[in-house]
């Protein structure tokens, strides 16, 4: 998933778009909360309009979608504060920030500060927040939180430091977009080894540190960590890892316990492919990029 389309799955169960005055016809689906470009209707609005005929008392996932002035740096500062007025029992997933390029290109989502969001609702297990602009985590103990990923073109390492500070007995599934640091990256390899140290990847199922300009280096590090055999999916995709991450993977000793490994979007040799392609794992891979004299990250801007 790039930012080229909208999610069509969420929280295991197919997403129907909700606008203004829509009807709910479905209630075995997850609604994406969706305003046009300069909508007159506020977000709290429109919340408040979805939930009256959505029932609060069942919801247990929700995805807010574009906003009417996202690509003008409005955040979801709105759609946060009403769900922590409504304080939804059920709530168990949520969606921040679900829009394409022709909504707001990546690096100009404004986020907000998601500190009262959590304190209301510490059963949440999965939170998904594309944007990493204004980005505030708080350090707690997010002691439901089964899956966390956090898309940007770039992610701060103030982000970072936050997930690192906190508790997150119950984590299973972390996916970092790193980007680059034209649009925010401002971490280097140790910001990342030292999160990994503190959360204990042993314990994940799916690690993904994505769209990175150091995908390489990243992955020299991982193929030395023991924690490598226990993870099911490594997802290196979307950046810019090459021969020297791949041939550390191949080299790894540890390599052989992992199940899946998703690499698409890389500048890897054909010599090289050949050899992940010959790995005991399910290998996701494309065609290369080229490799000229500067290497990209898929998703920037």
């Amino acid at each position: 998933m790039t930012v080229n389309e909208y999610h069509e799955e969420f929280f295991g169960r197919r997403v129907v778009e909700y606008r203004k005055g829509g009807k709910l016809k479905d209630p075995q689906v997850v609604y994406r909360l969706t305003q046009d470009f300069e909508e007159e209707q506020s977000q709290r609005e429109l919340l408040d309009e979805f939930l009256a005929k959505a029932g609060p008392q069942q919801l247990d996932a929700l995805i807010l979608g574009p906003w009417a002035e996202a690509s003008t740096g409005e955040p979801p500062s709105d759609y946060l504060e009403g769900l922590v007025a409504h304080a939804l029992p059920k709530l168990r997933a949520l969606f921040v920030g679900d829009m394409i390029v022709e909504d707001s290109e990546i690096s100009w989502i404004k986020q907000s500060d998601y500190t009262d969001l959590i304190k209301a609702y510490p059963h949440l297990e999965v939170l998904r927040i594309r944007g990493g602009n204004e980005l505030v985590l708080p350090v707690t103990e997010y002691r439901a939180l089964r899956e966390l990923a956090i898309e940007t073109g770039g992610l701060p390492s103030s982000v970072v430091e936050s997930i690192k500070s906190s508790q997150l007995p119950a984590l299973r599934k972390l996916e970092l977009w790193l980007g680059t640091d034209e649009y925010g990256f401002d971490g280097d390899l140790g910001t990342y080894r030292q999160l990994l140290e503190k959360i204990d990847p042993a314990r994940l199922e799916y690690l993904g540190l994505r769209n990175s300009e150091i995908a390489d280096e990243i992955a020299v590090y991982i193929a030395k960590q023991p924690w490598l055999a226990s993870l099911h999916t490594l997802d290196l995709s979307m950046g810019t890892l090459g021969d020297e991450g791949a041939k550390a993977l191949l080299a790894s000793r540890y390599i052989k316990g992992l199940k899946a490994l998703d690499v698409r979007h890389h500048y890897i040799s054909d010599e090289v492919v050949e050899k992940l392609e010959a790995l005991p794992l399910d290998l996701t891979i494309d065609a290369a990029e080229d490799d000229d004299e500067d290497r990209y990250v898929q998703v920037g801007e």
